[in-house]
């Protein structure tokens, strides 16, 4: 059986190892929010909510193994450290601690929406280079869109609308609910 190399030239599979690397470092830390939220959620709905974050948390932990191990079949090594999300960190750091559970849902879907576009730009990478890693990121970002309508669920009124959508920040989407 050939190896990458042979079919993904290595410029793009260096390409492709940089990239799920800051994918990978943004999952780590998107489950380590999750669970943290999952921790500090309070108020009516709590064990709704505490209840439906905890798989979220183990499904976003698969989609970092899987994109890790996709990083080590394309040659590279995959960082899974707590440096590695500093050092590939474009975002900022989760701002809540014990909130609401508005406060807290409202602002998960900010972090969700920085997630999802960053796994989209990344797909439109990837399938120029490998179908293989286009799919992979195409099931997660499905899986992530899936997420942040069970969140979205919790906050919309009938028509759809969200009270915090004009907020751009998880600080100013939470205030925006309480």
């Amino acid at each position: 059986m050939p190896n990458h190399r042979t079919i993904i030239e290595q410029h793009d599979a260096d390409r492709l190892i940089e990239l799920l690397q800051i994918r990978l470092s943004a999952l780590n830390d998107l489950q380590l929010t999750l669970k943290h939220v999952h921790w500090n959620v309070v108020g009516p709905n709590f064990i709704g909510v505490h209840q439906m974050i905890d798989p979220q948390v183990e499904t976003v932990r698969g989609f970092a193994d899987v994109l890790a191990e996709r990083i080590a079949a394309l040659g590279g090594a995959p960082s899974g450290t707590p440096s590695a999300i500093e050092r590939d960190r474009t975002w900022d750091d989760y701002s809540l601690g014990r909130d609401t559970v508005e406060a807290h849902l409202a602002a998960l879907d900010i972090v969700y929406d920085g997630v999802i576009a960053s796994h989209r730009a990344t797909i439109d990478t990837a399938g120029k280079i490998d179908p293989v890693t286009e799919d992979i990121l195409i099931g997660q970002t499905g899986d992530l869109e899936q997420f942040q309508w069970f969140l979205r669920a919790h906050l919309e009124d009938p028509r759809g609308h969200l009270p915090h959508s004009s907020e751009s920040t998880e600080a100013g989407a939470a205030a925006a609910v309480r």
